[in-house]
């Protein structure tokens, strides 16, 4: 029966570890056992049922035995664990998270962009997290999908856009949750930290009905997670934690600066007296050396003096505030054994909040400038204020917290049976909603400049900087909460993401006959419609808030799909699959038209080996919001080549007086995109010399073509350059006339030569989305496992999985010199080595579990070396007090240990959040009991 197959699949992942394809005894064909034994399945990467869960390419199974044995309390924790997972991604402590998608986390296969991993529930799609990754690209939130649900996971490594259809270049992670249930079994949890903040509570209800030809299983999973600060954590509650002494220092929570001589003003001791009681009592007089006034004696620029804090930094979150509850529920009404009607239904509600840093503000003109500069009546020079807010004008922390309250919605409705003569079909209609309420609070620039400064008085002739009237004194004022509420605010975004489609698949076991054995096929007909909406509050695309201005985007696309897939035994120990499809995508009045193909060999030379090897093509429809942006604004510094060029041709560039100008950066998206293409490579092999012995080692390559990527400011910026002069830097000629002058000139603005202020000099430039970027990495992943039954001493299990990238290429732009992504001076920070391992024992009711991790040296912050490799253990403990009742204890960290220490690293909070964290040691208590049904858990 089907339920045999996976209460072996069970057994073989209840080492707590990762099963490579699960090569043991129990998969038939591998072993030769007989076939009859077992009921063909659908694994993922195929859509032929079959016996045997290994293929032409592995699939990675994690069975939620393996879940609690490895003590994972999460699904993010679940898919860092996984070796193939090298891809460097945000964290609930990530400012990038928390700037783009707070509360959201991501699985990244490959390194190659979380956009490039498919991730499927139970075999379809669901509906992307609402707001793209680091603004640009979509991807499926991870963190939405209840863990106390989940059957069993399998991810599969390598192109499957044959199988699947756009997204899946780098893989597919498939979430299967629970079918079957017997009574109703309710988990309890109770988490802690041993040092402080963020318990946790969890329960999760698993409960089913039966009659006739009825079956309903429903499910929930409720989770209360209170915040863990930042200055709950020895090692980041300060900033005299940095390594380096250069930025040891104070925090600068009031400060002055005099622009014209890049100094800092002093205060006075008695001013910061004055504010002591701030920031909890902390803030001080102190000073930053070489940013005081110039002192001839020393030739050299003393102490630059201000009031700050060092342990206002802790003013943060390190893991969010969650409440959640997530409903899943699956029906089956079967009138005839070849008819079945189905529905699969899930809902979710969550609500984080984190906490990024306290509110800020410099003036900030109506263009947007950051550069915080003023003309001061007031004193006759130029002049610059600089505050962090403290929590005591705020009010309390709890004004700070960025707030997401999200909902999600899926139902998939369908029927499926025979057809008679071995004919089995599926169709179903699938729809996915992902719905955000977000905000983030924010200081209303207008409000806080006229608070601050009071009413613009003109602009100075000589500088061109606006003119104010400010008492210093209000700088060093501290506001009242009144004060603080009347110039800030929420901006709030509502961001919605729909997935919806219709699909009919049919499948035939023994479509004809070989002389080897049967030929399986199948066939997928789909049709599907996705859209987003940002949904951004309209001040935001704006000046209007202090430090930001946002792209809003919304669009939508059709699409539709054919594929195909066929199983061949050529000889006895030899099979042959393949499939193909063709996708065609309809947006924004383009169309993109694409087929993709695989092909894959198992080679079974004797019983006990199983070599295999396949090939695929891939391709990724671009983003919707690549396409859809609508204008963005941002304000970098950029080299004017053509000023340089023209007025200081005897200069270096890089000494150039408009090598480091401000502008202001247009971001748009690109109607235009071409799909992105990929082509897949592995081969390997899957031994399985005896009964309760396998281990697998597979070679995989995965070639990313046509990637989309930003235009580069700088190449822009020379190319405009060219154009103007006609010729480039080199002599070479170039034609104004060309389209590629005429397209870098439209980017290019510059100020009219008769403006007041700057005349000549660039304005903004435009950029877009492009199709340049090729990206390569080849490696190796191997994985064992051994299962050691013993009379009187219970059954040991033994696995490992391990992954090496050989190596990770990437190139943004024809011509440009190839990078080394592993290398420390890349500015990428992934590990050429993950890997795991678990040892569990099992005597009558009683399991003992280890699981550790080992992540390899990534780049230093200095990017000059390595820091060193890390290892993580977690230990579980589970006792059966009776056939009913099961208590478990979880103790994650088990070795307590702390983020590598990296003297380099002088950036809050010292160390590389995608990769680490500083929560430490917690624990985990279990209570599991079932109610009715057959006894046994």
């Amino acid at each position: 029966m089907k339920t045999q197959l996976l209460r072996a699949s069970a057994l073989a992942g209840a080492a707590g570890l990762l099963i490579v394809g699960q090569a043991m005894a129990q998969t038939a064909p591998a072993a030769g056992a007989n076939d009859d034994a077992v009921e063909a399945l659908v694994v993922t990467g195929s859509r032929i049922p079959r016996v045997a869960t290994e293929g032409p390419a592995p699939v990675t199974v994690i069975t939620s035995d393996s879940i609690k044995a490895a003590g994972f309390n999460s699904v993010p924790d679940v898919m860092r664990s996984l070796t193939q997972n090298g891809g460097e991604t945000q964290t609930q402590q990530s400012s990038s998270g928390m700037d783009w998608t707070p509360g959201a986390q991501q699985v990244d296969l490959r390194g190659l962009g979380p956009n490039h991993t498919l991730v499927l529930v139970n075999g379809r799609r669901i509906a992307d997290f609402p707001l793209p990754y680091n603004g640009k690209s979509a991807f499926t939130d991870t963190s939405s999908i209840p863990l106390g649900m989940i059957d069993r996971i399998e991810v599969l490594s390598g192109s499957a856009s044959a199988v699947y259809g756009s997204d899946a270049i780098s893989g597919v992670v498939n979430f299967n949750l629970k079918k079957k249930v017997d009574g109703t079994t309710v988990d309890v949890t109770l988490g802690g930290y041993e040092h402080g903040g963020g318990a946790s509570q969890r329960v999760n209800i698993s409960s089913g009905y039966s009659k006739d030809n009825f079956d309903l299983v429903i499910g929930g999973e409720f989770v209360n997670q209170r915040p863990m600060w930042a200055y709950d954590r020895d090692i980041q509650d300060s900033t005299k934690d940095s390594p380096s002494s250069r930025t040891a220092i104070a925090r600068r929570d009031f400060l002055r600066m005099d622009p014209s001589e890049d100094v800092y003003v002093d205060p006075g001791a008695n001013t910061c007296k004055a504010l002591s009681k701030l920031n909890g009592g902390s803030i001080e007089y102190v000073s930053r050396p070489g940013w005081g006034a110039y002192d001839a004696d020393l030739d050299d620029y003393g102490p630059g003096y201000y009031c700050g804090s060092y342990s206002s930094i802790g003013y943060g979150t390190i893991v969010s505030e969650r409440k959640s509850a997530n409903v899943v529920a699956s029906l089956n009404y079967a009138p005839r054994d070849t008819l079945s009607f189905f529905a699969d239904i899930s809902a979710g509600y969550s609500r984080t909040r984190q906490f990024q840093d306290v509110l800020n503000w410099e003036y900030q003109d109506a263009n947007g400038s950051e550069d915080g500069i003023f003309y001061n009546q007031f004193t006759g020079a130029l002049d610059l204020w600089h505050r962090n807010f403290t929590p005591e004008e705020m009010g309390g922390l709890n004004k700070g917290f960025i707030k997401n309250v999200s909902k999600t919605f899926s139902i998939t409705p369908g029927v499926k049976g025979s057809l008679g003569g071995g004919w089995d079909y599926e169709a179903f209609y699938n729809f996915s909603q992902y719905r955000s309420s977000i905000s983030w609070p924010k200081v209303v620039t207008s409000k806080a400049t006229a608070l601050f400064l009071g009413s613009q008085l003109g602009v100075d002739a000589d500088s061109g900087y606006p003119i104010f009237n400010a008492d210093p004194r209000e700088l060093y004022t501290p506001l009242t909460t009144a004060e603080f509420e009347s110039i800030t605010a929420r901006t709030t975004y509502k961001p919605v993401a729909r997935q919806q489609g219709v699909s009919f698949q049919i499948n035939q076991a023994e479509l004809f006959h070989l002389p080897a054995g049967p030929v399986g096929f199948a066939a997928v007909a789909e049709y599907g419609h996705q859209s987003y909406k940002l949904g951004l509050d309209p001040l935001a695309t704006v000046n209007y808030y202090y430090g930001l201005r946002d792209a809003d985007g919304s669009g939508s696309r059709d699409h539709w799909g054919v594929g195909y897939e066929f199983r061949a035994p050529l000889l006895s120990s030899v099979e042959l699959s393949t499939a193909g499809r063709y996708d065609s995508y309809k947006y924004g009045g383009n169309t993109i038209d694409k087929f993709t193909y695989n092909g894959g060999v198992e080679w079974r030379p004797v019983k006990t080996l199983l070599l295999r090897g396949a090939y695929g093509t891939g391709f990724r429809a671009p983003d919707l919001h690549y396409v859809f942006a609508k204008e963005g604004i941002s304000h970098p510094s950029g080299t004017d080549y053509y000023r340089c060029r023209t007025e200081e041709p005897d200069e270096d560039i890089g000494d150039c007086s408009y090598a480091d100008d401000g502008l202001v950066k247009v971001r748009l998206g690109n109607a235009k995109l071409k799909p992105e293409t990929s082509k897949s490579f592995n081969y390997g092999a899957v031994w399985s010399p005896v009964r309760n012995f396998d281990i697998s080692v597979d070679y995989f390559r995965v070639q990313l073509n046509n990637a989309v990527l930003d235009m580069s400011l700088d190449s822009v910026l020379r190319q405009e350059a060219d154009c103007r002069i006609g010729q480039t830097s080199a002599g070479t000629a170039i034609s104004i006339t060309s389209p590629t002058c005429v397209d870098a000139l439209a980017r290019v603005k510059r100020n009219p030569l008769s403006a007041a202020i700057n005349p000549g000099a660039i304005s903004t430039v435009t950029i877009n989305p492009i199709n340049v970027a090729t990206e390569r990495t080849t490696g190796i992943d191997v994985a064992a496992h051994y299962r050691w039954p013993t009379d009187s001493l219970g059954t040991f299990d033994f696995s490992i999985a391990h992954t090496w990238v050989h190596n990770h290429t990437s190139r943004q732009y024809p011509g440009d010199p190839i990078e080394n992504q592993l290398a420390f001076d890349s500015g990428y920070d992934i590990p050429r080595t993950k890997s795991s391992a678990a040892i569990n024992w099992r005597l009558n009711g009683l399991s003992v579990g280890l699981h550790g991790q080992r992540l390899d040296r990534v780049p230093n912050y200095a990017e000059d070396g390595w820091t060193k490799a890390t290892y993580m253990v977690n230990a579980t403990v589970q006792y059966e007090i009776n056939d009913r009742t099961r208590l478990s204890l979880a103790v994650d960290n088990l070795l307590d240990k702390d983020p590598p220490r990296d003297p380099t690293y002088s950036g809050y909070p010292y160390y590389d959040t995608s990769w680490f964290s500083s929560t430490g040691r917690s624990y985990y208590l279990q209570l599991t009991h079932k109610f009715g049904g057959a006894s046994g858990l």
